[in-house]
């Protein structure tokens, strides 16, 4: 049985960062063309699973030509709110980089 790869095995880095007090992004900084064709099934469905959101408020904005991925949604709360856990939306990225990846 094939070994299970995560989004951050093909990546150089997955990372998530604070896009305003009312949206998070996420960006996947793929290693080649191989590893960024391999993420594809990536899309609004899957990141709203991932995520607990509504596909329709997602935005995938795709670079092929940077092997890059780029992902924004609004946050689950405002930033700097009293249940805000992550103010700098700085460890958002960690389920999609674990998101598993079949070749």
């Amino acid at each position: 049985m094939p070994e299970t790869r995560t989004i951050a095995d093909l990546a150089l880095e997955v990372r998530s960062k604070n896009a305003g007090p009312f949206w998070v992004t996420m960006e996947v900084f793929l290693r080649d063309k191989a590893g960024y064709d391999q993420i594809a099934f990536l899309d609004a469905p899957v990141v709203a699973r991932l995520y607990g959101v509504d596909p329709a408020t997602i935005q995938i904005f795709r670079i092929p030509a940077l092997n890059v991925v780029k992902i924004s949604f609004p946050r689950p709360v405002s930033q700097g709110s009293l249940r805000d856990r992550d103010i700098h939306a700085g460890q958002h990225h960690v389920p999609l980089a674990q998101l598993p990846v079949t070749a």
